[in-house]
């Protein structure tokens, strides 16, 4: 499993501080308006709006608030001076970290990045040094009471991967395959947790304790950046180290 796998995972037991759920209403819209933009606001045509309007559901985002990003990105003014950019660096332990951030000063967004790697024991990289690590995956999340038994069916269903994490089922399939698995799951009244786009790493780097805790907290403070809209890593975490970070936490 990912260190990504395990690292979102406690995430998710963890729950989003109220603190935290206006950053995160704030990061979805912004990718509501950059997609209704690019592709237009009709969900028909356009994927990745489709994609976005589905992670704020997911996240209990307010009707209103969705409606309102969409009509901002159509109209073709809002999130105008945004900018799409990824960065790249090394954890402490040299693990691979992978930004996609959505800005309107790239100045500033990097000296913030180059601050919270640099202050966390890291570095950031120069462009290309980590992104041969990750490719694009569709990654479905599902709540089960019988993983196993489900895990016939999403193999069934045209899975690529399966991976068995306390209980949930974590689906890795091919892009132009997420939304029609998606329907298969919501067909059969799973749970579905999240489903999503997500930059899988194709080989892991093992930490030791010490260098896992660190790359946990500065995976953390890298996702706090407002500017930073998702974070992705190779790094793997001995069991001992997630266990104290989900203890501090």
């Amino acid at each position: 499993m990912s260190g990504h796998s395990k690292w979102a995972q406690i995430k998710r037991q963890k729950g989003v501080a109220d603190t935290r759920r206006g950053q995160l209403f704030t990061k979805l819209s912004r990718e509501i308006v950059v997609a209704a933009r690019q592709g237009g606001g009709n969900t028909e045509t356009n994927f990745r709006l489709r994609l976005a309007l589905q992670k704020a559901r997911d996240n209990n985002m307010p009707l209103e608030s969705i409606e309102r990003a969409i009509k901002r990105g159509a109209g073709g003014t809002e999130g105008a001076n945004l900018a799409e950019a990824i960065y790249e660096g090394y954890s402490p332990g040299g693990a691979a970290i992978l930004l996609e951030a959505m800005t309107d000063n790239r100045n500033r967004t990097i000296a913030e990045i180059r601050n919270v790697f640099s202050r966390g024991g890291g570095s950031l990289g120069e462009s290309g040094c980590v992104t041969w690590i990750f490719e694009p995956k569709g990654v479905i999340t599902v709540e089960a009471m019988d993983a196993e038994e489900l895990a016939l069916y999403v193999i069934d269903a045209g899975a690529e991967d399966i991976k068995i994490i306390d209980g949930s089922l974590e689906i890795h399939t091919k892009l132009e395959d997420l939304e029609g698995l998606r329907k298969a799951l919501e067909e059969k009244s799973l749970a579905i947790v999240s489903a999503d786009v997500v930059m899988v790493p194709k080989s892991t780097v093992m930490l030791e304790e010490k260098e896992a805790l660190q790359t946990l907290r500065l995976l953390d403070r890298l996702e706090e950046l407002d500017e930073v809209q998702r974070v992705f890593t190779n790094a793997d975490f001995p069991n001992s180290a997630l266990e104290k970070y989900r203890s501090q936490a």
